[in-house]
């Protein structure tokens, strides 16, 4: 688990009079291989990171990615597979659904058995499949062109100031994180009162609805509007209320798309 770092939640949490701050988190796991269970965990899995070596002798990165992408085009053939042998045998019972689910498996393994990601499947695919090939892939380069992970790990050690005097640019974990946000499509959004105020992550084209299920599903079930300001236009405006008066607030429903460095209050009643 690591912090995502947010030079915003500071000057937020001032004007809110937060007693703390809490960044926005992300989950990193290092599979051990790619074994059948292991598969299994990275269907979880909000993206992919494939690190690609690119030191000591016969490096070739866009090689092992192919053979990464391949590995993972197998692994969902082999899901396709189990799930059409299983919804064959409940299709024996008559139920029309699961007749068109079978049909619709049979198409989606031959187009995996052909070597292509479900990423171009031009159809709908079952919902229950969980593919990894749809998963965003983030390429992370491992030495020569890439990140020097071997340095970072040593950094590791230094304090960020002493750190950043060793390095020609950004930290490594800072350009993985900056990777992941725009091959996932990712923003932040805020929330803030006298307790905390708390950085969040959210798809792009996402709702307030979807905001208010990511931070509890009370508040979501209990959905009735949500107050939302831009973050630099509460700073600026010192208070609230300020941007209240200055008309920069405003209420929003249920299907506004949240958009990046919103903050979000939503009123709730369950």
């Amino acid at each position: 688990m690591a912090a995502i770092p947010d030079d915003r939640l500071e000057p937020i949490a001032a004007i809110e009079g937060s007693a703390k701050t809490t960044p926005a988190t992300v989950k990193v796991v290092d599979p051990p291989g790619l074994s059948a269970p292991v598969l299994g965990e990275l269907r979880k899995a909000d993206a992919l990171v494939a690190v690609l070596r690119a030191f000591g002798s016969e490096v070739d990165p866009d090689h092992d990615l192919e053979t990464i992408q391949l590995e993972l085009v197998v692994a969902d053939r082999d899901h396709v597979e189990k799930r059409l042998e299983r919804v064959r045998a409940q299709a024996k019972s008559g139920d029309p659904r699961l007749r068109d689910e079978v049909g619709q498996l049979e198409r989606v393994l031959a187009h995996v058995e052909a070597g292509q990601p479900l990423s171009s499947y031009s159809g709908d695919l079952p919902p229950e499949l969980e593919p990894l090939t749809t998963k965003p892939l983030l390429r992370v380069v491992n030495g020569s062109g890439g990140l020097d992970l071997k340095l970072e790990a040593e950094l590791a050690e230094l304090s960020p100031e002493e750190a950043a005097e060793f390095r020609d640019g950004p930290a490594s974990f800072d350009t993985v994180l900056s990777g992941l946000f725009e091959t996932v499509g990712l923003l932040t959004f805020f929330t803030g009162g006298d307790n905390e105020t708390r950085a969040w992550t959210l798809r792009h084209g996402q709702t307030a609805l979807d905001a208010a299920a990511s931070i509890h599903t009370d508040i979501a079930r209990g959905f009735i509007r949500c107050e939302v300001i831009n973050w630099r236009d509460l700073v600026e405006a010192g208070s609230r209320a300020e941007a209240a008066r200055r008309g920069l607030q405003r209420l929003e429903g249920k299907e506004y798309v949240v958009q990046e460095g919103d903050v979000l209050n939503v009123r709730f009643n369950v």
